[in-house]
């Protein structure tokens, strides 16, 4: 188990480095996490829901994910609330206090994060199991789940993780290790110093003298690094994404930053794209200035959309559009398009019905049944013909034969994404104009033009096709990037790159002592 002396340590990247390590020396690992907080989350192959770190280190150890490596999530919708997803199905909203607290509640959590757990060791070794926050909140430990009550469970020895960057390392790992109960304190086998700027030799001391104090050997100082690119956890990393406008010679992209913003890893290869100038930002100028403006998933999409009319990014998004800027929506932002978003259940909070941004002749209503599930998907061949056109012509294409319904469509060069959404959007009084077509026959999405479009698609920015059907509009401003870029590939070389950096500053020979030896 990587522990972590607190949140944003880099636990999760640390557990996708040591999938991808055990991988490559010829074991079957498999992440395991048994609860997670977090809005950034994943539909596995069955249709079901995890925390996307788990995901990401399945896919560094070459698994499809499953819900035994993420037994519980827990999705905030407030600051006392949050959504429960219990093997990968929602089975309600909780208050904190049920979890933390001592709050009552008839489902035995522990149970059944240990239950996965054991089923998952019976397929895959080593399990990397990785904790949550930090494993020294003692006013929290009867009811912990996921750190040292779970390490005893599963007989796991623990790593402990700290972030020299943030300062006061020696402090905190000192204190969390000597804040350890009696039995639990001798489980800690190793620390990892993460995120060193500067002289590696200028900690051999500080090395040493932690060993010192706290009698466990540290097994490697990581550096930072800043060139790997690894999908992030949590939406803190976002604090460092939200870059100015600009990027000359480049196609300007805003990505709306929602207050309840949801599976912000949406972007990560749009980001990486060479002919790309992404940011996120809630500033009504900053999005004028953008040539394609993107709204993004949101886990409360009628709050999102009040704040959005307040803070003036509702008009600044429409008056871009109307100035020539693409905008695309994507799950909730594909339902804040729409002329209206209704909740006659209030299934987000008392607000009844918004008038959403008008953009797409579409209305939500929102339900309590969460549609979860990893499609593929194609576009309609007259909207890829419309951008095979574009590119060959190196202009804007916006002229699109119609959609007809009763003419049967073959799928074209299909693609995978997955849905994560709870509301069901359709047209109002307008004929079906589909974006995508599904595997399963479905159809997806709406479209108005190629500047004008939404889709409840996670993942469809990982598909190249789309990508460059996106960027076709303003394709001029990038003539000098114009390559298409490979996410993919560029997935699976960064889980090496990752796994070649940690492997260089970590004492695997001593981690596999310890991960072998039987007291």
């Amino acid at each position: 188990m990587l522990a972590g002396t607190g949140s944003d340590v880099g636990k999760s990247v640390l557990a996708a480095a040591l999938c991808r390590i055990f991988l490559q020396d010829g074991y079957h690992p498999a992440p395991f996490k048994a609860q997670n907080m977090a809005l950034n989350s994943y539909a596995t192959p069955d249709g079901l829901e995890i925390g996307r770190a788990q995901a990401v280190q399945a896919e560094a150890a070459g698994l499809p994910c499953h819900t035994d490596m993420n037994p519980l999530l827990l999705k905030p919708q407030s600051d006392h609330t949050s959504q429960v997803v219990l093997h990968g199905r929602p089975i309600g909203n909780r208050d904190a206090y049920d979890f933390w607290g001592g709050g009552s509640t008839s489902i035995d959590f522990r149970h059944e994060v240990c239950a996965a757990f054991d089923r998952l060791a019976t397929r895959y070794n080593p399990i990397v199991m990785e904790g949550a926050g930090s494993i020294s909140e003692i006013n929290l430990r009867d009811h912990d789940l996921v750190n040292m009550p779970m390490a005893r469970h599963a007989g796991a020895d623990v790593i402990l993780v700290g972030d020299i960057d943030r300062g006061g390392v020696f402090a905190s790992v000192y204190g969390s290790i000597a804040l350890q109960t009696e039995e639990d304190r001798p489980r800690i086998k190793g620390i990892i110093i993460n995120k060193f700027r500067g002289d590696m030799r200028l900690f051999d001391e500080g090395r040493k003298m932690l060993e010192d104090i706290c009698q466990v050997p540290v097994l490697g100082v990581i550096p930072y690094f800043r060139d790997i690119h690894i999908e992030e956890e949590d939406s803190v990393s976002l604090e460092a994404k939200c870059r100015e406008a600009g990027g000359e010679g480049r196609i300007s992209v805003a990505v709306v930053l929602l207050r309840h913003l949801s599976n912000f890893t949406d972007f990560d290869a749009l980001e990486r794209d060479p002919r790309v100038h992404l940011y996120y930002t809630s500033n009504p100028q900053d999005l004028t200035k953008a040539d394609i403006i993107i709204l993004p998933g949101s886990k409360s999409t009628l709050s999102d959309l009040l704040e959005l009319r307040r803070n003036g990014c509702a008009q600044a998004i429409v008056r871009a559009h109307r100035e020539g800027a693409s905008v695309l929506g994507i799950c909730g932002g594909y339902q804040l398009m729409g002329q209206e978003v209704l909740d006659p259940d209030h299934v987000e909070g008392d607000i009844d019905r918004l008038p959403g941004l008008g953009l797409l002749p579409t209305t939500t209503t929102m339900s309590g049944e969460k549609t979860t599930r990893q499609v593929g998907f194609s576009l309609l061949p007259n909207r890829a013909y419309g951008a095979n056109k574009a590119n060959k012509a190196n202009k804007s294409y916006e002229a699109y034969r119609p959609y007809e319904p009763h003419k049967p469509h073959k799928p074209h060069s299909p693609h995978t994404a997955y849905e994560i959404h709870m509301g069901r959007t359709t047209p109002l009084n307008a004929p079906a104009q589909p974006l995508c077509l599904l595997s399963d026959g479905r159809e997806d999405g709406y479209f108005v033009s190629q500047r004008c479009m939404g889709t409840y698609l996670h993942g469809i920015l990982d598909n190249s096709t789309f990508v460059d059907f996106l960027l076709v509009p303003h394709a001029d401003k990038a003539k000098e990037r114009a390559q298409a870029f490979d996410y993919h590939a560029f997935k699976e070389r960064q889980y090496d790159l990752l796994a070649d950096h940690v492997r260089r500053h970590l004492d695997m020979q001593r981690l596999y002592q310890i991960l072998t030896r039987h007291d």
